[in-house]
C-alpha cells in the first residue's frame, strides 16, 4: 500500500518538495491538505489534484487513514504541529528548521523516541548522491587530516514584508538559508562544531538579514558559514573542505538537479565528478518511504535536528541576537 501524506497548510515549497515527487512516486500518495481557510485548502488541492481539502489543521491530523503529514509551516509553528501530529499517531516529514530553538528540538526528539512513529527534518539535500559522495570522501581519510569547512547559502529575498523576516514566526536569515549552511558545516566537517564569533546584518532590530560565524571543530580543524537574505553576496550556494592533502569545492550542494559543479583536489590532482540530476525532493521522499515502510535508518534525525538547532543559537547568541520562540 502507498504511504498516504497529508499537509498542514498550502505552503509555497510543497507542490516542489512533495506533491511532485510523490506524482512519480509509486511508494507515496498525497491525499489532503489542511489550510487556516477552508477556500485556500480548497483552491490547492484542486490545483494540485489533492482529493481532500480543511479548513483546519486538527480535522486533517484527525483522519484514521491519513498516515503521515508533511509539515511546511512558518518556522515557529513546526513544533507545535509536529507535536499535534505526533500525538495524533502520524509519522511527520518536518520542514527545516525542525524548531524554533533548541529547546523546542529536545522536547520534540524525546516525543518522538517515545513514540514508534517517524520523524524527519526535511534537509532534502541530504539524500542526493552529492552529498553522499562529499560525506564518503571526508570519512574515507583521503584529503587528510581536516583544515577548514566553509559553507554558504545566500540568496536574495527583497520582498521585506515576507514571513521569513518576522521574529514572531521565528525568522531571520540564520533560520532559514543559514540552516542549510550550519547542516551542510556539520555534515562535511564530520562532527557538530562550536561557534567562535558570529556577526549579523540586520533588517530588524532581533531579526538577521545576513550573517556570518566562525567556527571550531573538536578535531581540531576550523570553519566559516556565511548565509544571507539580503546582502552583497546576492547569490552564492557552496560549499568546500580542505585537508592536509587537497580539497573538495562544490557549487551548489542545495539542489544539484539544477545546476552543480564538483572538483576534488588530491595530492596535486584535480578532477570532477558528475551526478544525476534528479530531484533531492524525490531522494528524500524515497528515504522517507523507506524509513516509515521498512525501518530504513534516517540520516536527518530530530536528534540530528537538535544539534544543528543547538549550533543555530549559539551563533545568535554570539551575534549578540535573541534566540528565536515558538509562535
Amino acid at each position: 500500500m502507498s504511504l498516504r501524506i497529508g499537509i498542514l497548510g498550502a505552503a509555497r515549497i510543497a507542490p516542489a518538495a512533495l506533491v511532485k515527487p510523490a506524482s512519480s512516486s509509486s511508494e507515496v500518495e498525497v491525499v489532503a491538505v489542511a489550510a487556516r481557510s477552508f477556500d485556500r485548502a480548497q483552491a490547492f488541492a484542486a490545483k494540485h489534484g489533492i482529493a481532500r481539502a480543511y479548513g483546519r489543521y486538527e480535522e486533517l491530523l484527525a483522519e484514521p487513514d491519513i498516515d503521515a503529514v508533511y509539515n511546511p509551516l512558518p518556522n515557529g509553528l513546526h513544533g507545535r504541529w509536529t507535536r499535534a501530529a505526533l500525538e495524533a499517531g502520524k509519522h511527520v516529514l518536518c520542514e527545516k528548521p525542525f524548531t524554533a530553538n533548541a529547546e523546542e528540538a529536545r522536547e520534540i526528539a524525546t516525543l518522538a523516541s517515545a513514540s514508534d512513529r517517524v520523524v524527519m527534518e526535511a534537509f532534502h539535500y541530504r539524500y542526493h548522491p552529492l552529498a553522499l559522495r562529499v560525506e564518503e570522501i571526508v570519512a574515507s581519510g583521503e584529503l587528510g587530516n581536516l583544515q577548514r569547512i566553509e559553507t554558504a547559502v545566500c540568496f536574495p529575498l527583497p520582498k521585506f514584508s515576507d514571513i521569513r523576516y518576522d521574529y514572531g514566526l521565528a525568522g531571520g536569515a540564520t533560520m532559514d538559508a543559514g540552516c542549510y549552511a550550519v547542516h551542510m558545516a556539520r555534515v562535511f566537517g564530520g562532527e557538530t562544531p562550536t561557534v567562535v564569533s558570529a556577526t549579523a546584518r540586520l533588517r530588524s532590530p532581533q531579526v538577521d538579514r545576513a550573517m556570518t560565524a566562525e567556527l571550531a571543530y573538536p578535531s581540531g580543524h576550523t570553519g566559516r558559514i556565511k548565509c544571507s537574505m539580503w546582502s552583497s553576496s546576492v547569490l552564492k550556494i557552496s560549499a568546500s573542505v580542505t585537508g592536509s592533502r587537497g580539497s573538495v569545492r562544490v557549487v551548489n550542494p542545495l539542489m544539484p538537479q539544477a545546476y552543480h559543479r564538483f572538483t576534488a583536489e588530491i595530492n596535486g590532482v584535480k578532477r570532477t565528478e558528475k551526478f544525476p540530476r534528479r530531484a533531492t525532493y524525490e531522494y528524500q521522499l524515497d528515504a522517507f518511504a523507506a524509513a516509515v515502510k521498512e525501518g530504513a535508518p534516517v540520516k536527518t534525525s530530530p536528534e540530528d535536528a537538535v544539534e544543528n538547532m543547538t549550533v543555530i543559537d549559539e551563533i545568535y547568541r554570539a551575534a549578540g541576537l535573541p534566540l528565536r520562540q515558538p509562535s
